[in-house]
């Protein structure tokens, strides 16, 4: 510790240490959802354009593995994911994608029907790297007729495709967050 360090003030949080809800959630913040505690591993942006961004996060309970999408649209958005193989959801669907440059408008996994909620084109960037690399993609997003399945697909070029599937979280069922020391 040099001779000057204790005058440096440490830079304020950008959240009120209070108050945390979800929309504050940054890499290293730990918090309890569904009987485990979870620490944000890597923290990920979308932006869908017209000033509409999306975050997720790779969260980590020691045991699993999953993903938190939380979207402020004026009413909060928030799934817990995980990924899945694309051929789970039919043979041919990427070249169905591809050709068609669109997803079904249904689609059945694990003997659910999930229905087309929305396709957005937008722009990836791994927030975690600390760089502004911003790739291209095309997400299909399904609900089951509850809206409390969901599935989505993702089309980073025309051979790579990712899929998940997850629930719908309420705000409420996340707690005790806490920040990164």
């Amino acid at each position: 510790m040099g001779l000057f360090d204790r005058f440096k003030r440490k830079e304020e949080p950008k959240y009120d240490v209070t108050n945390l809800s979800v929309l504050d959630f940054d890499q290293g913040f730990v918090f309890d959802y569904n009987l485990k505690s979870w620490v944000i591993k890597e923290v990920y942006q979308y932006d869908w354009g017209k000033n509409n961004f999306t975050s997720e996060y790779k969260i980590d309970a020691g045991d699993e593995v999953g993903f938190l999408s939380v979207a402020d649209e004026g009413e909060l958005f928030i799934s817990f994911s995980k990924p899945i193989k694309i051929q789970q959801l039919g043979e041919g669907l990427r070249e169905q994608i591809r050709k068609n440059e669109s997803a079904p408008e249904r689609l059945v996994y694990e003997g659910v029907t999930y229905y087309l909620d929305e396709d957005s084109a937008g722009y990836f960037n791994d927030k975690t790297k600390g760089t502004n690399d911003w790739e291209e993609l095309v997400s299909f997003d399904y609900m089951d007729e509850e809206e409390k399945l969901c599935l989505n697909i993702t089309q980073w070029d025309d051979h790579n495709f990712e899929a998940s599937a997850g629930v719908m979280v309420q705000a409420y069922e996340i707690s005790n967050i806490t920040p990164d020391e």
